[in-house]
């Protein structure tokens, strides 16, 4: 039998609400919220662990929530209309919320595991959305990983889980300062190739064959001086039109897509 909760009042789901709502409760307790089955099997194939998880029977069914593949030490929750409809994230309904513990995104943490690995890094990236963006172009590309310079959000925002479809749970992700991160990047003799108007090439004249990070900045800044001042060299997409500049998650797009085809020759 699994435990049964219809109020809202329940000190649980009122965790639940601090979980989904406030940055500091997720660092604090180490939880994060996933809504969604796809996105929950994404996590467990990451290694992510699931403390509890939380269904809607009229949505979802006992048999379904089991085929989730989720440890016996998850505590699965049955939860009424009312009380999913007060925590569901997302307007489309798919019945299920869980609690995971979230990993540790520290740089020490990251493994490369080729000679020549292609990295994507995005400094201080504002908007979740885009940051789902980026997670999902790098999973497509499959690239080695992905590094968030000076994050403004963590990375178990709700939003960034639900823009990226659970990319945040394919990629390797570490997060640090610019500086941490330029520091990793040289010790292991990572070129830099830096997205920027200032003394640049376009960017398919690059090798990107070799060990690569390209590094996005944000569409109103751009990179950081630090970043300029650390690159290999700097790369500029083309612009045909009246504007000199795009969506960063599109423009990453364009560079990773151009490394990757060059790696596949």
């Amino acid at each position: 039998m699994h435990k049964h909760i219809s109020s809202l009042h329940n000190p649980a789901i009122k965790k639940l609400q601090q979980l989904q709502e406030k940055s500091r409760t997720r660092k604090k307790e180490g939880l994060f919220i996933i809504e969604g089955r796809r996105e929950i099997s994404l996590a467990l194939k990451g290694g992510y662990s699931i403390k509890e998880i939380y269904f809607n029977p009229v949505l979802l069914s006992a048999e379904e929530v089991q085929k989730l593949s989720v440890s016996e030490r998850t505590e699965i929750i049955e939860i009424s209309s009312e009380v999913y409809e007060k925590i569901a994230y997302r307007g489309s309904t798919e019945g299920v919320i869980a609690v995971a513990e979230a990993k540790d995104l520290s740089l020490k943490n990251v493994q490369l595991k080729n000679d020549q690995p292609l990295i994507l890094i995005a400094e201080a990236p504002e908007k979740p959305g885009n940051i789902g963006a980026l997670l999902r172009t790098a999973d497509a590309a499959a690239v080695d990983a992905v590094f968030i310079a000076n994050p403004r959000t963590d990375m178990f925002n709700p939003n960034i889980i639900r823009s990226s479809v659970g990319c945040v749970f394919t990629n390797q992700i570490a997060t640090g300062s610019t500086s941490e991160i330029i520091a990793f990047l040289k010790e292991r003799k990572i070129e830099i190739f830096g997205a920027a108007l200032q003394a640049s090439v376009p960017y398919d004249t690059i090798d990107f064959t070799r060990a690569s990070a390209i590094v996005v900045g944000t569409e109103a800044t751009g990179l950081s001086e630090e970043w300029l001042s650390n690159t290999t060299q700097n790369i500029v997409i083309p612009m045909q039109g009246e504007i000199d500049s795009m969506n960063v998650s599109v423009a990453a797009g364009i560079l990773i897509f151009e490394a990757n085809r060059q790696r596949r020759r």
